[in-house]
């Protein structure tokens, strides 16, 4: 539970940026987190990660936080005037954050009530910012480490999938060993693959996200190309089959009484893109439907088929569960993601909102729920 004094409001620690190639889009997630937060209710602390792994006290100026002419955001623009780092606690019991310059004495910022990852990928969504938060026994917002690693590892999320029921389309796993010792034996695999389930293949880093690193190989000739471009972002990599279909994605929203899903939306096709990659959701800003066009069954089925990964997966929060409705009518689980893409064009907001959860109420019940959550083993 929390140590915050009856005295003061919550303290909310946004932290963003980070490590992976996922880097621009979780600081236009936590500019739209920023924005959203009431600053009646809850006190704020900005942090973010570099590129490089710094911790960063950074500007709570939401607006410089957005994609503007093409341009990416990062940590390091937010925190050019700040040369020091952020320390956050590392023992149970102990809540304050500190601030350290070079060659100076740490400054206290504060206690830390509960901690908004809004970090997208490795280092951040997998499971490492979780287990350190447990260490130090702060509250925070979303999945917990299990879960987090899971929700990031394709090739696991699809086992676990798979273990409750849940129907996956057809994958091979290409590990870096395999692919660096015996080449051959993994183009066959995925070859074979194609043989029973025919091209295209889409080549996908195994713990990535944002679309990023996806190629889509119409044949074995682009194929070590594509895998040299999803290694660029994992090691470790997943070749999927197509499944001819439409994009269905529903979110989940952890309530007092359990998670519940929301209004399901469909991702139409994108004329001027292969597929639905980086560059036509976050640059191009292509749009979903909400609600989805579905018949109240398949509406019931895709919600029941959310819920039930989330509870696969023991997931908390809130969870984007993403399927494609084959042409056979047949719901096939792609993934979910642990912390969805949050910005104001995202899939799942948008969803929330059409279901009667405005984004501000979002951020806020998120907020609560981990506020009241007990930290360690769950």
């Amino acid at each position: 539970m929390s140590s915050q004094s009856p005295s003061r409001k919550p303290r909310v620690a946004v932290v963003f940026g980070g490590r992976s190639s996922e880097h621009a889009i979780s600081v236009v997630t936590a500019g739209a987190v920023l924005g959203a937060i009431d600053r009646d209710k809850y006190e704020v602390l900005p942090i973010g990660i570099t590129s490089d792994g710094h911790w960063a006290l950074t500007a709570d100026e939401p607006e410089r936080m957005a994609i503007e002419n093409r341009k990416l955001p990062s940590v390091a623009e937010l925190a050019d005037a700040q040369p020091g780092g952020v320390l956050l606690p590392v023992e149970p019991g102990n809540r304050e954050v500190t601030y350290q310059e070079p060659g100076s004495v740490p400054k206290a910022l504060g206690e830390v009530d509960v901690v908004f990852p809004v970090l997208h990928g490795p280092y951040g969504e997998d499971g490492t910012l979780q287990g350190l938060l447990e260490l130090s026994g702060v509250p925070y917002v979303g999945a917990g480490v299990l879960a987090s690693a899971v929700g990031m590892d394709k090739e696991y999320m699809k086992r676990v999938f798979a273990s409750f029921g849940l129907p996956v389309g057809p994958y091979v796993t290409i590990r870096p060993r395999e692919w660096r010792t015996d080449p051959g034996s993994a183009r066959k695999r995925i070859v074979d693959l194609a043989g029973e389930h025919g091209w295209p293949l889409f080549v996908k880093p195994a713990r990535g996200g944002s679309s990023m690193g996806i190629t889509k190989v119409d044949d074995l000739g682009g194929l070590d190309e594509a895998v040299a471009e999803a290694q660029r972002h994992d090691p470790k990599v997943i070749v999927e089959s197509l499944l001819s279909g439409r994009e269905i994605e529903c979110g989940v929203l952890e309530f007092e009484d359990g998670p519940r899903a929301s209004v399901p939306a469909e991702i139409p096709p994108v004329s001027a893109h292969d597929f639905y990659d980086f560059e036509a959701k976050y640059i191009d800003s292509a749009s979903g439907i909400v609600p989805a066009p579905l018949t109240p069954e398949q509406t019931a089925r895709v919600q029941e088929l959310a819920v039930l990964a989330f509870e696969a997966t023991s997931c908390e929060g809130l969870v984007r569960a993403d399927f494609f409705l084959t042409d056979g009518g047949e719901f096939v689980i792609n993934e979910i993601n642990t912390m969805p893409g949050f910005t104001p064009i995202s899939m799942y907001p948008r969803m929330w909102q059409k279901s009667g959860v405005s984004y501000a109420e979002l951020v806020d019940r998120l907020i609560q729920a981990a506020l009241t959550r007990e930290t360690g083993l769950r």
